[in-house]
């Protein structure tokens, strides 16, 4: 443990990463792979949790262009979508022999656990890793700002932030060649910048509470790994 510069974190995938090449549903290749990250991670001692989005399956009211469901129910369907996600991952990770709880903010008795934050706290330190679902319970609120209440409820050391790029950039990486990576930025920055590393919410949460965040490259082997152990890689916001 000596060499690890994090005991417990809190990973943020986005539902995308778990769809693979096709873009939308849940691929299984691609859920393997995560899943083998993590198992790398939580071979060290690492405590785990997780926090998915639905976006593979269904995006958010406003960027589906959904206009005959109103926004707080399409906002369930989204929660609903987080839950299938968090169980495909619960079951890639128990095939290699990782104990796994998945904790929903609605109560699901049948699928999964109802979220109970000392609950939560216990099976981390019993050294199961936990994957939060169903967002905040709530609609209007993202599964961004789920991880970071999330993160701050099991006081988490840090936010990881997994997407398809290795850090922030000044501007999207694959439409303007000019981009320049940003390796650190304050909290007041993104959000007058209007940086979309998270949303506003959650990077309010964050900037209150002192809770940094890593941005990195999620499809880069052993990343996470590299993270924990105190690598610089990716972009913080702190």
């Amino acid at each position: 443990m000596a060499k690890l510069k994090y005991k417990r974190i809190l990973l943020k995938l986005s539902g995308e990463a778990l769809s693979g090449k096709r873009g939308f549903g849940i691929g299984h290749d691609a859920v393997g792979k995560i899943a083998a990250e993590i198992a790398e991670v939580h071979a060290l001692g690492i405590q785990i949790a997780l926090v998915i989005g639905g976006g593979n399956i269904l995006r958010g009211a406003v960027e589906s262009g959904i206009s005959d469901i109103d926004r707080s129910t399409a906002d369930y369907m989204g929660m609903l979508a987080t839950v299938m996600n968090g169980l495909a991952l619960q079951n890639a990770l128990e095939k290699k022999g990782i104990l796994t709880r998945v904790m929903s903010a609605l109560k699901m008795p049948r699928l999964c656990e109802f979220y109970i934050r000392r609950r939560a706290t216990r099976h981390l330190e019993k050294g199961r890793t936990v994957i939060f679902v169903a967002g905040t319970g709530n609609p209007y609120f993202t599964t961004d700002t789920a991880a970071s209440l999330r993160a701050m409820e099991i006081e988490a050391e840090i936010i990881l932030k997994g997407t398809k790029v290795d850090g922030i950039y000044s501007a999207d990486p694959f439409k303007y060649s000019d981009a320049t990576k940003i390796k650190e930025i304050s909290y007041i920055d993104v959000l007058k910048k209007g940086i979309k590393v998270m949303d506003a919410t959650s990077i309010s949460l964050c900037m209150e509470n002192n809770l940094p965040i890593i941005v990195f490259d999620l499809f880069q082997h052993g990343n996470i790994k590299r993270v924990v152990q105190g690598e610089q890689i990716g972009s913080m916001v702190r």
